[in-house]
């Protein structure tokens, strides 16, 4: 309480006497745990990831690197933070270089955020512009300059110690790789319409994971074998996608369309074509990680390990799903259906651009919402308005795994997903989300 009523005192006197007062760096550390900051730096970094269009794999890069920056730099002075370089391989501990008497870690982690978040972008106009309007706005809040450019110097040393642990990811190496080769086998996946996009990162089990011990950790059952007999559990899936997208409801088109999240949507009038940009999956539980964080009033440390457990969960969650999708390497209904059964058959969502199985939705939901509830109990009630501006109404749920389970049945609401994709990617996200839990050491 008395921490409130000073930093509401404090902000009445800097606006009462101008940017000319400058605070102590006590002062300037109340100011600074304020995690608006942080919540708004990381819908900017979302916004930056939607116009750059990155894939969702690449774009749980984007997020975990700088998530994983600002941790490590308030983990310095918090007992309630773990240290992740005991908990992730080839993650060494961080030694500063500078003097830290005039070091705020609050500033210092905003600044490490920044600097991984623009070295991992295209746009990096896009987050200079955005930083610098955040240190003119301390600036002018009464930080004093000496805390804003120490505290800056230590962020970006964290961010280089931070991003040379990145650059040997395997990333840029696997920009090198061969590209995802087309077959005639009749159950291998294919590329589909509008677009017919080649294969997304068919070499994206190469990369290092953070907590998973490879990406063959939790292999998932296999598809059922392709077989188009009508008494073949095959075609009883098939058919049960076919049968959902046509006699789909309003609440499950409306579903469909809120989970959608798929970042490469092809819009095709006459012999035009161009794309709508929209949140990726991973993106979309950032997002809820932001909202659940504001609802329960967190301070900045809790914010930050908040979105950096779910950064973690989604980055190994993709490894995990992407190394089943290019195993099995199973054709999407839309295929089977128009080759098979009906030529002018659409699904209600656009089929993404990598194989079926599993589905990357149920994975990381379901890893991602296993964590927040370890984090932050169930049943807890929010509403999800991640999706309002891109043109969908919010939704309220009463848990995060309510929210991950209606997620996961999207997919077939969709018509992109058999059911076997979604039971099995709840069963990976599942395995998954609870080892995080245990090595990340969340207390229930």
């Amino acid at each position: 309480m008395w921490n409130k009523l000073f930093g509401f005192v404090l902000l009445l006197s800097i606006s009462s006497c101008g940017s000319q007062v400058k605070l102590d760096k006590h002062q300037s550390r109340e100011i600074l745990k304020n995690p608006k900051y942080f919540h708004q730096s990381l819908d900017h970094l979302t916004d930056v990831i939607v116009h750059d269009i990155f894939s969702p794999p690449v774009a749980s890069r984007v997020y975990v690197y700088p998530c994983v920056a600002a941790h490590q730099v308030l983990q310095k002075e918090s007992a309630q933070l773990l240290d992740l370089s005991t908990k992730i391989s080839s993650l060494d501990a961080f030694v500063p270089k500078i003097d830290t008497a005039n070091v705020s870690l609050e500033l210092a982690a905003l600044a490490a955020f920044f600097k991984v978040s623009k070295t991992l972008i295209f746009s990096e106009e896009k987050f200079e512009t955005y930083a610098h309007e955040i240190y003119e706005e301390l600036d002018s809040l009464g930080i004093p300059q000496t805390i804003i450019r120490d505290s800056r110097i230590y962020g970006e040393e964290m961010a280089d110690h931070i991003l040379a642990w990145a650059d040997k990811d395997n990333y840029k190496e696997s920009r090198s790789f061969s590209k995802y080769t087309i077959t005639d086998k009749p159950n291998e996946w294919k590329p589909t319409p509008p677009s017919y996009m080649e294969g997304i990162e068919p070499h994206w089990r190469s990369i290092r994971p953070m907590l998973i011990d490879s990406a063959q950790q939790f292999i998932p059952s296999a598809p059922p074998e392709f077989d188009l007999n009508e008494k073949s559990e095959f075609y009883k899936n098939l058919m049960e996608v076919y049968k959902a997208v046509n006699e789909a409801t309003e609440e499950h088109k409306l579903i469909a369309s809120f989970w959608d999240c798929n970042p490469y949507v092809m819009n095709q009038t006459g012999h035009m074509m161009f794309a709508t940009k929209k949140i990726t999956p991973g993106g979309h539980w950032m997002g809820i990680s932001n909202i659940a964080s504001k609802k329960i009033g967190h301070d900045l440390t809790k914010a930050v390990q908040t979105s950096t457990y779910v950064a973690i969960s989604l980055f190994d969650a993709f490894i995990s799903c992407w190394d089943e999708k290019y195993r099995s390497n199973l054709i999407r209904p839309e295929t089977v259906i128009n080759e098979h059964m009906d030529e002018s058959w659409i699904p209600l969502l656009q089929t993404p651009p990598f194989p079926e199985h599993t589905s990357g939705h149920s994975v990381i939901s379901t890893a991602s919402a296993t964590v927040l509830t370890a984090l932050l109990g169930s049943p807890f009630n929010y509403l999800d308005d991640v999706e309002v501006k891109y043109g969908l109404p919010s939704r309220k749920f009463n848990s995060f795994l309510q929210a991950s389970e209606e997620a996961a049945i999207s997919r077939l609401y969709g018509g992109i997903h058999y059911m076997p994709a979604i039971t099995e990617g709840v069963k990976q996200g599942n395995e998954i989300g609870k080892l995080m839990v245990d090595k990340l050491e969340i207390q229930k």
